[in-house]
């Protein structure tokens, strides 16, 4: 069993996070997102901010905060399946659009040649074969049950700092998130179709510490240590770096993606000019499709644009099914992989160029967008309103930004949903990167993002992680099996936050969980 030695990506890491600070600045420079939004009337504008200013009124519930995402939300009784809901004001024809997308996110794709021509294609690496393996009833992953066990639900990047001045300049100009390992690519892949070896097996230990909470409560916190298994083409490159990412809850996409950039951007300050400790950067990318420079928003490191970028990525990833987007059938296999890329595919000329062709990625992407958010449970009961103020007092807010209103200029025309026009939603998010602290580093550069810094992730529908994956597991590899755990991991921009909860009074700590699980 191969341990990733602690050491050996301590000077790279070093100069991969100049090299992420001195893209940072660039992108300040470069960028020419509006500042202002432009889609509605200064009517409609004071609307806006007067409706999403901060709440100082704890004695009841805010208007419409039980609708968690407007007019999309879903109200149906909550069970196993009430992430897998379609957006409440979808027409017929959309919903019957929203069916076909789930089918196909579930559909299990088979290894090439197969006679079910237009299911295969599967690997010849993979991770999963379907995404519904991974996003368990469309919630989120958790990382393997025990040593050896095909983790599923959790994948582990793979990635290397830039080693040449070639590669420097592909990632200030944005033309690179990292570099992938030589031999294993950006992600191993721990299962393979017949006649061809996976890449090795992942292994999950954790090693323990306890935080004591005011009034004595005792908190046992794991930490991770990953070790790979039966490497089955060679040693790790030197320089590789592991992360582990379990998959993120569905629900929201599309609404996520249109807020308007100018604000998301209201609340970035890279410079902390304000002086609160709290530093939000904006994440900047490359459109997949049309190469243009765009605002990050998904992914635990916001390394993608789009609902449709996430989904074509996971696609190549992690079932290894080329699309339009991302048109190699070997997906993820390098070239040190001979017998892999000499495996069939699973390209139909008579179905197109790609195994799952443009019809099939535009109705997941569809589904992926317009997967609804539950309706708040408790919103006005006095213990979850309590817990709301101490969420606000212990300075959560500063990061996980109650409320957005989308965009007013979605009618369909573009591909958006106008369904998801001018919806008053409230994901508990700023969508920009934040240095999390030593505790959650995975060392890993993802573009603008350093090892430390993560996207603050949505917390709408937070308090049904059992319901629906039937276990608990939170922070981007699942350490935490409580909500509490979670935020004692915090540190960095957060450690102020994370230290006022720890010091308030038992009942107080209680009641902001009870607002969490409200969500």
């Amino acid at each position: 069993m191969t341990r990733i030695p602690a050491r050996r990506a301590l000077l790279p890491a070093f100069v991969a996070g100049f090299l992420v600070f001195s893209i940072a600045l660039a992108a300040a420079e470069i960028l020419n997102f509006p500042s202002v939004r432009t889609d509605l009337s200064p009517e409609q504008l004071k609307r806006v901010q007067d409706i999403t200013r901060p709440t100082a009124d704890f004695s009841k519930a805010e208007p419409y905060e039980a609708m968690e995402s407007g007019a999309t939300t879903t109200i149906a009784p909550v069970s196993r399946d009430i992430f897998s809901q379609p957006s409440a004001n979808l027409d017929l024809e959309r919903e019957e659009n929203f069916h076909l997308g789930n089918a196909l996110f579930r559909k299990l794709w088979v290894s090439a040649p197969s006679s079910t021509q237009a299911s295969d294609g599967l690997g010849p690496l993979f991770n999963a074969r379907s995404c519904q393996s991974c996003h368990i009833r469309d919630g989120r992953g958790h990382p393997p049950d025990a040593a050896g066990t095909a983790a599923t639900s959790m994948v582990l990047r793979l990635a290397r700092p830039a080693i040449t001045p070639e590669e420097e300049q592909a990632l200030r100009e944005f033309k690179a998130i990292n570099f992938p390992d030589a031999t294993y690519g950006a992600q191993l892949q721990d299962l393979a179709v017949p006649g061809l070896a996976a890449e090795g097996k992942v292994a999950v230990s954790y090693s323990e510490e306890t935080v004591t909470l005011s009034g004595g409560e005792i908190i046992t916190l794991r930490k991770p240590h990953y070790a790979l298994a039966d490497l089955a083409y060679g040693p790790l490159g030197e320089t590789t770096t592991l992360s582990a990412r379990i998959a993120p809850p569905m629900i929201g996409l599309g609404l996520i993606e249109s807020i308007p950039e100018a604000d998301i951007l209201a609340h970035a300050d890279p410079d902390d000019k304000d002086g609160d400790g709290i530093r939000g950067r904006a994440a900047i990318v490359r459109d997949h499709r049309t190469g243009e420079l765009a605002l990050g928003r998904f992914g635990w490191k916001a390394q993608n644009a789009s609902v449709r970028d996430q989904v074509a990525s996971a696609f190549s990833a992690d079932i290894g099914i080329s699309t339009p987007d991302r048109p190699d059938p070997y997906g993820d296999c390098t070239v040190k992989q001979p017998k892999c890329l000499s495996m069939p595919t699973g390209v139909q000329k008579r179905l197109g160029d790609t195994e799952a062709p443009g019809p099939i990625l535009d109705l997941v992407t569809f589904y992926s967008e317009n997967l609804a958010v539950p309706a708040r449970r408790k919103a006005s009961f006095p213990d979850v309103l309590r817990g709301k103020d101490m969420f606000y007092q212990s300075g959560c807010p500063a990061c996980h930004t109650p409320k957005f209103v989308t965009r007013d200029d979605l009618k369909g025309s573009d591909g958006k949903d106008k369904a998801q026009a001018f919806q008053l939603i409230w994901p508990y998010s700023d969508f920009l990167l934040h240095d999390m602290g030593d505790g959650l580093s995975d060392g890993q550069p993802v573009g603008v993002a350093s090892g430390r810094d993560w996207r603050t992730p949505p917390l709408w529908g937070i308090g049904l992680t059992q319901t629906v994956s039937g276990r608990q597991a939170y922070l981007h590899d699942g350490r935490a099996h409580t909500l509490t755990e979670a935020i004692l991991w915090h540190g960095g921009e957060a450690e102020k936050a994370r230290n006022t909860f720890t010091n308030l009074p038992p009942d107080d700590r209680q009641a902001l969980i009870n607002f969490l699980e409200s969500l």
